[in-house]
């Protein structure tokens, strides 16, 4: 029983990060103001910015990717 929960949460995760890496390599673009990297989260969906939120941080840190919620 242990041992399926561990499972699950591990699948779980691991869809939350590949989903994750989708949404940043399907959503980047280059802002030519500052000639940054942006991830470009959809206004009309916020939610996804919340969820993701504690990836962007990690990323952001390691990466100096940056984030922003609809076009520029």
């Amino acid at each position: 029983m242990k041992q399926k929960i561990l499972i699950a949460v591990f699948f779980i995760f691991l869809f939350y990060l590949l989903s994750y890496f989708y949404i940043r390599q399907t959503r980047t673009e280059v802002w030519e103001k500052d000639k940054n990297s942006y991830v470009i989260f959809p206004a009309d969906k916020i939610y996804l910015y919340y969820f993701y939120r504690p990836l962007s941080y990690v990323d952001g840190t390691i990466t100096g990717m940056r984030f922003h919620i609809g076009q520029h």
